[in-house]
């Protein structure tokens, strides 16, 4: 699977955070802070988790990655299990 430009800046977006959370720890930021921040680059992690299932899952129905010619159902359920597996 090819990745795009969109995901990878997401991803850089989430490294900014995390890097944001380690200047507020070594700062001593209030603890509710640092929380809050943690919790908003999880969110956007699982976002992104869900953009690349997704357009994964797109990709193999549409048989641009389906080189062992599984079912559908077996698509779904290969993503739904990798969704579930994310969380």
């Amino acid at each position: 699977m090819e990745y795009n430009q969109q995901v990878r800046n997401r991803l850089k977006r989430i490294d900014g955070q995390i890097q944001g959370i380690l200047r507020m720890m070594d700062e001593g930021k209030d603890c509710k802070q640092v929380i809050t921040q943690l919790s908003a680059s999880r969110s956007a992690i699982d976002r992104t988790i869900g953009l690349i299932v997704s357009t994964n899952l797109v990709n193999c129905i549409q048989g641009d990655g389906n080189e062992d010619n599984r079912t559908q159902e077996e698509l779904i359920s290969d993503a739904v299990n990798l969704l579930v597996k994310s969380r």
